[in-house]
């Protein structure tokens, strides 16, 4: 089976890796040049861990391939999917002109059928814009080609996408044929192997799927967070609390950890875009709402604790800081907490060095030399007033409190993901703040 996919970032790429990985042909296409230049030379845009070796291996297996034109690839193709990006728009819609812009394109060199897949997260109603953009097109043409429309969202987890695309707990496709239907079962048949279901449904219900899913997921982080801030003016333990509702069957214990805030690419873009879906339907999404509104309360916490701690004066102190990323094993710092401490402790007259396994290059773009970067995360730590701990990656985990201790002008640690023993490190010497405890 031959497929193209449409757009080599995060999930073009994974999705071509593999589908590839189960021996299906895939090319896939990029506008941009440099990176296509990349990829045919072994070099992997992204962070994702297992991701250059799957790559790598299919194409030297000749099963994977990358161009810039999407013509190339088209002989003998049967699916196009469409993983292009959507990023918001200022009035939080998904921007929809890579989408469309990919749709014409298809339209323009369409010879045979074809069934287009959208794997971008859009909008409810954007299959039937792709359809008729392609239409348009083919009239243009004066020529009469067959081709069907499905959505295919994904639901990759970032620094876990690999395992969660060869291995899915669920396949949602929407379809509105039976010969559509086939031909997604076929492709998708070798990862189902272990019994996790294809969800075959209508077209509108899987582009929602995507949505409501991640605004659940974001819903639970913000209610956690919002139980931690109580548990600590009441002077409860959020940890316990968090163990007792999450042994509930009914509730479970997952995304029920409290913190600094969700971020990445999807959680804040996705809560916007479905909020914005249903102003422009009339409706209030009262829930979704509050979940954003809670979250970016909580991007504040740290640094509402670090400005209480030195008395509302941040002039000239250095802070130290493990973990840019919005969470570990991915470098991408798109909405991350971090980000947004940075930026309220420089306009207050701090002085910041950062330490992430990952994400300093990411960062650097961003911010240039506004902030010290380290290639060490204990020397971060030298003469800094306090550490803020950001993103918790498994090597802060069990860290020489000792060496720190020693390093650390202020023996101050403000633990914003709560992986650390707050006895062990009073008794240690540290003062220590965490979230709701």
């Amino acid at each position: 089976m031959r497929i193209i996919v449409v757009g080599s970032g995060y999930v073009g790429l994974v999705t071509g890796a593999c589908f590839a990985e189960s021996g299906v042909n895939v090319t896939c296409v990029d506008v941009d040049s440099a990176k296509i230049q990349k990829l045919k030379n072994g070099v992997i845009p992204i962070y994702e861990p297992g991701l250059e070796d799957i790559v790598r291996k299919n194409v030297e297996k000749k099963r994977l391939s990358f161009t810039n034109d999407l013509k190339e690839g088209i002989e003998g193709t049967e699916v196009i999917f469409i993983a292009v990006g959507t990023p918001p728009g200022e009035d939080g819609s998904a921007d929809m002109k890579h989408v469309l812009s990919v749709a014409k394109d298809i339209g323009r060199i369409i010879t045979k059928h074809l069934v287009v897949v959208t794997k971008s997260t859009v909008p409810v109603g954007t299959s039937e814009k792709i359809r008729k953009t392609i239409q348009s097109e083919i009239d243009k043409r004066n020529e009469s080609i067959p081709f069907d429309m499905a959505s295919n969202p994904e639901f990759l987890k970032e620094g876990a996408a690999i395992e969660d695309f060869l291995k899915p707990e669920r396949i949602v496709i929407g379809v509105d044929n039976e010969k559509t239907r086939e031909i997604m079962n076929r492709l998708y048949m070798p990862f189902v192997l272990n019994n996790h279901p294809i969800l075959f449904m209508d077209i509108a219900s899987s582009e929602i799927t995507k949505y409501a899913a991640n605004a659940m997921l974001a819903t639970r982080i913000s209610f956690i967070n919002e139980i931690a801030n109580l548990c600590e003016i009441l002077g409860a333990d959020i940890n316990n609390v968090r163990k007792g509702i999450g042994s509930d069957s009914r509730i479970g214990s997952k995304f029920l950890y409290p913190g600094t805030g969700y971020g990445g690419s999807c959680f804040p873009k996705d809560v916007k875009a479905l909020i914005k879906t249903a102003n422009d339907n009339g409706y209030k999404l009262n829930v979704i709402e509050a979940v954003e509104k809670a979250n970016d309360y909580q991007k504040n916490v740290i640094f509402t604790k670090m400005t209480k701690f030195f008395n509302n004066d941040l002039n000239n102190k250095i802070i130290g800081i493990w973990g840019l990323s919005f969470k570990p094993k991915t470098d991408d710092i798109r909405e991350a907490s971090s980000l947004v401490l940075i930026e309220r402790l420089l306009n207050a007259g701090a002085k910041v060095k950062a330490y992430d396994p990952a994400a300093i290059a990411e960062t650097k773009k961003l911010l240039g030399n506004r902030i010290d970067y380290t290639t060490d995360q204990y020397e971060a730590l030298v003469n800094v007033d306090a550490l803020a701990l950001m993103t918790e990656w498994s090597e802060f985990h069990l860290p020489d409190f000792n060496r720190m201790r020693e390093l650390m002008k202020g023996k101050v640690i403000f633990d914003g993901r709560n992986i650390y023993d707050p006895e062990q490190l009073r008794k240690l010497g540290f003062m220590y703040f965490g979230i709701g405890r």
